[in-house]
């Protein structure tokens, strides 16, 4: 197995490659439980803590019929008592078919793959990527607003340290987006991702306004919540963290079509009444992380969008 199918960014995919993983989640969100990887093993190593994503990669592989193994706590594991990450990768690799991995450091995930012939997934590297999360931002979106091309995506909260907004500002390149970034000069969108808008040909517009005449220009409004956990100074944390908070009542003016994601977990940036609007879809966009994890481990794992349509193993 060529470390070449691990998936540590979607910035290299071709539109093409998008839209195939794209049609491979939704055949999966028709029949979801199938034994298409009986006898593969994954391993899901989460060096920084997580839920939604381990439990939703860990229920695509129990439900696809792989077996699971890996740790959630990495205090239980060797790397207390100084294993480098390299050694153990190279020691799971020979017990795993695919690692999914999160850690804290920015570029771990790409290190990992490059020292095992073991794909890897990464589930999130510091604030740098988190493919799979995109994976299934882009499917929510395209179930919600039956295309992903020329749509006005606004992007609101942590846009420096969130890696949720920068893999998806990159993936969607190819199709022709407009991103409004709405943050505090504190978490603005980084320079480096302006200047991949730029080189791309992806138009944005920066601003601190957040209210329902910028939320009526939305196709999609994207929520972040400000993370604790990526400031070294607390007391700039306590100054941002409830810069942006939306309400119902700042909905009266969205577009019918237009839909509120959010990556969770939230803290209080979206309140509890706006989960009874018809604009709400994160909940349901935590469950289309399924369909979007169980196409990307079959597709490192080498099965094809024929392997799963003509699939006789559906439970």
């Amino acid at each position: 197995m060529s470390e070449n199918r691990s998936v540590i960014t979607l910035a290299h995919l071709t539109r093409e490659k998008i839209e195939y993983l794209l049609k491979m989640a939704a055949q999966f969100e028709q029949h979801p439980n199938r034994r298409i990887l009986e006898g593969k093993v994954v391993a899901t190593l989460f060096f920084e803590p997580s839920t939604r994503t381990r439990l939703s990669f860990e229920t695509a592989a129990n439900r696809l019929g792989a077996r699971v193994i890996g740790f959630a706590d990495p205090k239980i594991t060797s790397g207390t008592k100084g294993e480098s990450l390299k050694d153990t990768i190279k020691m799971v690799s020979n017990y795993a078919d695919v690692i999914v991995m999160r850690h804290y450091l920015e570029g771990a995930a790409r290190y990992a793959s490059e020292v095992t012939n073991v794909p890897i997934i990464n589930a999130g590297d510091g604030s740098n990527q988190h493919p799979s999360q995109t994976m299934l931002d882009m499917y929510s979106i395209y179930k919600t607003q039956g295309m992903l091309d020329n749509l006005n995506i606004h992007l609101v909260g942590d846009l420096k340290y969130g890696r949720t907004v920068h893999s998806l500002l990159m993936a969607m390149r190819h199709f022709n987006p407009t991103f409004h970034f709405i943050a505090p000069k504190e978490l603005k969108m980084p320079e480096e991702y302006k200047i991949y808008c730029r080189q791309n040909g992806i138009r944005f517009t920066e601003g601190t306004d957040f209210n329902e005449d910028t939320i009526s220009g939305a196709d999609i409004l994207y929520m972040t919540r400000v993370q604790k956990e990526r400031f070294t100074d607390l007391m700039e944390y306590e100054r941002v963290k409830d810069t942006y908070i939306l309400s119902s009542d700042m909905l009266s003016k969205a577009r019918p079509n237009m839909k509120i994601l959010h990556p969770l977990p939230r803290i209080n940036e979206i309140t509890a009444d706006v989960d009874d609007n018809p604009h709400a879809y994160y909940f349901q966009q935590a469950q289309n992380g399924l369909y979007a994890r169980e196409a990307l481990i079959s597709d490192v794992l080498g099965l094809t969008l024929d392997d799963i349509t003509n699939d006789k193993t559906i439970i």
